[in-house]
């Protein structure tokens, strides 16, 4: 059933985007009069080959344009008289000009029709966004809302962090949300971090690209978390109940290992299902001895208590219109940032391109609207990243050419055009096809 709720959302999501991004095309082509010969969603071939497995699951033909659903569930495209696009018709371009075509209009209404979809994009994420902020409001950690820092596995130990330090500067910048401080390492290669420790500023420096390399091919590394006493909250075991377990109590001793954060009890029961375990509690200045049957999963029945404070932000009508812009520009600059990893020769990130699977991980755990409406908006930002690419085939591309034209007065020569999208055509084929094998091989190895 998650699954199902996972691959409905994705769909859903992605159709949405698709149709918005392609309408963007649309609206803005009928405005400056050129004819738009189809519009679909998903692709009725086997993109990027126009000619192989032309069909189409739903079709309808409304004035000029045939509207349409492809067998050929990613992706969608309006194919415009007089352009040279997905379906790669040259016929028609060897024919005299005529006026409703995408190639008789001045070039600055062909770049506005090519970077349409791209603004829909944008602005799908800033009514998103904004209506996330509206509603929803924001919420952050502060550094020093931790009030036991964080706890670290073998990774962070390594560079020399240690159980309850505060990260407080990643690369000399000040952390504003605690819970974003992997990001910033990661994403920015960190040299250097500062932290506190015991009430003293420290600072760990020359920290290699080799270690970020490790986290990102071994994506299992946590490397820290918010530490969390073992101090019991609500109690959904009825046995603990009985033998008389309370909410407050502080585990401080499991099968004989002394316990002091809630990791440290995370760890060691994790492989001992169904097994009947001994532990100590602190309870104001008494000791405890307590037994219990753990669960199939290990879980001993009782959830931990939640002591750091979440700082919430609540924002009007106008902070929300101003929340959207923001929060999209920084989701830009996540994602660029991320992109660049793929290029650093050490990291090598482009080891860790995914394709649709990975998409639509992005819309697992479950349905709630904030959730939904936040991965969109995120899938939009990078739908019109790579749509901004300069390949021939991508909108981008074809904005390059134009913006060409009207900076030499004359556009590119036509052969040179039909080779570079078969050339972009061919990249994105292979990029689709990596992409999915990376997919295919971590479902298989879980690599």
């Amino acid at each position: 059933m998650a699954t199902f709720i996972t691959v409905l959302q994705f769909f859903a999501g992605l159709s949405l985007l698709i149709v918005l991004h392609e309408l963007g095309h649309f609206l803005t082509a009928k405005y400056f009069g050129v004819r738009v010969e189809k519009f679909y969603l998903f692709f009725d071939f086997l993109f990027p080959m126009p000619e192989v497995a032309k069909f189409s699951l739903f079709k309808k033909k409304i004035g000029d344009t045939e509207y349409g659903i492809g067998w050929f569930p990613f992706g969608g495209y309006v194919q415009m008289s007089g352009i040279m696009d997905e379906s790669m018709d040259t016929e028609a371009l060897k024919e005299p000009m005529k006026d409703y075509e995408f190639r008789s209009k001045p070039a600055w209404q062909r770049l506005i029709i090519l970077l349409g979809g791209i603004v829909v994009n944008i602005l799908v994420a800033f009514i998103l966004y904004a209506l996330m902020a509206g509603i929803w409001g924001d919420s952050y950690v502060k550094v020093e809302d931790q009030p036991h820092g964080i706890y670290v596995d073998s990774a962070a130990a390594s560079i020399g962090l240690q159980n309850g330090d505060f990260i407080t500067h990643v690369d000399g910048k000040k952390i504003k949300d605690a819970n974003k401080v992997k990001i910033e390492m990661l994403f920015s290669l960190a040299d250097n971090i500062t932290y506190v420790r015991d009430g003293q500023e420290g600072q760990i420096t020359g920290i290699s690209k080799t270690f970020y390399k490790s986290i990102i091919d071994n994506q299992s590394i946590v490397l820290f978390e918010p530490a969390a006493l073992s101090v019991v909250d609500s109690i959904t075991n009825q046995t603990l109940v009985e033998n008389g377990v309370q909410s407050g109590d502080k585990i401080i001793e499991f099968e004989g290992q002394p316990i002091y954060y809630q990791q440290d009890l995370a760890i060691l029961k994790k492989d001992m299902p169904d097994q009947i375990v001994e532990f100590k509690v602190e309870r104001g200045n008494d000791t405890l001895v307590f037994s219990t049957q753990l669960d199939e999963n290990s879980a001993m029945g009782f959830m931990v208590r939640d002591d750091f404070e979440v700082t919430r932000v609540k924002y009007n009508i106008l902070q929300a219109l101003v929340a959207g812009p923001v929060k999209s520009w920084e989701t830009l600059v996540f994602y660029v940032r991320q992109f660049k990893l793929m290029f650093d020769p050490v990291v090598k990130g482009y080891r860790q391109i995914g394709g649709f699977g990975t998409i639509a991980k992005l819309y697992s755990g479950g349905f709630s609207w904030y959730a939904f409406m936040a991965k969109t908006a995120f899938l939009s930002i990078i739908l019109a990243f790579m749509n901004l690419l300069p390949i021939p085939a991508l909108d981008g591309g074809h904005a390059v050419f134009t913006i060409y034209e009207m900076i030499f007065r004359k556009p590119p020569n036509e052969k040179f055009m039909y080779y570079a999208q078969i050339v972009g055509m061919a990249l994105l084929f292979g990029l689709l096809i990596y992409a999915n094998g990376n997919d295919i091989f971590r479902a298989i190895f879980g690599k």
